[in-house]
């Protein structure tokens, strides 16, 4: 019996701490994980005093983004990565998430981690949004997300590129997060949801709303635009070579 790959546990009465742990597929976006998210989200929704939410990995890994069987029936037009909604969770979420990205994190788990109100990298994993590696555009936001969070330079440097970039590099090329050695990243992330949890949460429901309210009004005319890139570049028979090919997940 396999056990659930996302962990909800409550840390005291203010903070949940959400734990993605699919050893097994290295935190990739299976079905599984997606739906656990989803639902782990959710609760968060349901929790009238819960202050804030860490979203972390396992070990090396915080998520891989899209599995190979995902990216191939995208590629066969069978599947949208717009079907759930994976991407939005912690934007979407009423108090602030902090995304302790102690792993690595690919592609669409990088992007997803980005959209968290709070971001903390580790100076040993690596960081990519590898989409163009496999002859796509990016998806999940991450065209939004990535100039917003990491500038405009650094931003489309990644994204053309598809180059990989330990935390580390990522520091010295000035991001704006704190970036720990791994054994660090989730204390401090839990630190800092304590501070946040000594705030009143209507206070904390009210900032975060107007902080993240332009975010959250242009991210649908981006993942339009996304989608319609898709539709000039994922379907190219290339693409499925390249995917079959050379996929690695995490």
């Amino acid at each position: 019996m396999q056990s659930d790959p996302v962990e909800y546990r409550e840390i005291g009465p203010h903070i949940v701490q959400i734990t993605m742990r699919d050893e097994v597929h290295k935190n990739t976006f299976t079905d599984r994980l997606i739906i656990g998210l989803s639902k782990a989200f959710a609760r968060v929704k349901d929790h009238r005093r819960c202050k804030a939410v860490v979203l972390t990995g396992y070990g090396n890994y915080f998520a891989s983004g899209g599995t190979k069987e995902s990216l191939l029936q995208i590629q066969e037009r069978r599947i949208s990565f717009t079907d759930s909604d994976i991407y939005g969770l912690a934007l979407d979420c009423p108090v602030p998430v902090i995304s302790a990205m102690q792993g690595h994190g690919v592609g669409g788990g990088f992007a997803m981690g980005l959209f968290a109100d709070f971001v903390v990298l580790s100076r040993e994993s690596i960081y990519t949004t590898n989409f163009m590696r496999y002859g796509f555009t990016p998806g999940m936001g991450a065209t939004l997300i990535l100039p917003k969070k990491l500038g405009f330079g650094l931003a489309e440097e990644m994204l053309l590129s598809a180059k990989t970039y330990y935390g580390r590099e990522l520091k010295e090329r000035g991001v704006p997060f704190p970036v720990l050695p791994r054994a660090e990243v989730l204390p401090y992330a839990l630190e800092l949801a304590e501070t946040l949890a000594e705030k009143p949460r209507v206070s904390l429901v009210t900032l975060k709303d107007h902080l993240v309210s332009e975010l959250r009004s242009e991210l649908p005319r981006f993942i339009e635009r996304e989608v319609a890139m898709h539709e000039k570049t994922f379907h190219q028979p290339e693409v499925r070579d390249l995917i079959a090919a050379h996929y690695t997940g995490g």
